[in-house]
Formats: C-alpha cells, structure tokens, sequence
C-alpha cells in the first residue's frame, strides 16, 4: 500500500508558477515509478509528467520546456514545477505511484486543484 499525498495547488495568473507536492508513506526505492497526471473538467485524465525510479523522466507535449519533474528520496516526494502557466493548464492534479511486485499495482492521490486565470 502506498498512501499519496498532494499539495502546492491553488489559483495563479497565466505566466506564473507553482510547485506541486506529492509525498509518499513508503520509500520511493521501492516504488517503480511515480507521475503526474491532470484532468480538467470534461475531459479525459491525461499524464503530465512521469519519473522512474532510476531517475529518467518523461513528459507530455504541452508541458515539455515548461513542467519539470523531480524527486527527493531522503523526503520520499516527488515535485512538480510548473512554470509559464496558461488557462489551459487548468485541472485536478493527480499523483500516482506504480509499484511492480508480482503484479502492478496503481495508486492515487486525492488531487489538488490548479486554476490559471487569464
């Protein structure tokens, strides 16, 4: 089991930033990969951005030169930087962790809302 916890969301004008939280109950060393995802109202959830455990990334488009995902193991949290905000990045963020034993498990958080005003 792993228990996720989000923070850093709230209410920015479009240009600026935020940093968005997610810390874990277990050690990030045994959790296979952690990510971001979004999903805005009508709308599919989509990934934002992901990290593996050995540290390689991968984004969407729409966040590539804008969004930076990052870890800190000693704090079991993962970040997510979002800067040069638009109204479209507006949604529910989502993080998840995937942990592969014998099967693959997937785990979310409860959410933190982003709102990007124009």
């Amino acid at each position: 089991q792993v228990q996720l916890v989000e923070s850093g969301g709230g209410l920015v004008q479009a240009g600026g930033s935020l940093r968005l939280s997610c810390a874990a109950s277990r050690s990030m060393v045994s959790i296979t990969a952690m990510g971001w995802y979004r999903q805005a109202p009508g709308k599919q959830r989509e990934l934002v951005a992901g990290i593996t455990s050995g540290g390689s990334t991968n984004y969407a488009d729409f966040g590539k030169g804008r969004f930076t995902i990052s870890r800190d193991n000693a704090k079991n949290t993962v970040y997510l930087q979002m800067n040069s905000l638009k109204p479209e990045d507006t949604a529910v963020y989502y993080c998840n962790a995937v942990v592969t034993t014998d099967f693959r498990y997937n785990y979310w958080g409860q959410g933190t809302q982003v709102t990007v005003s124009s």
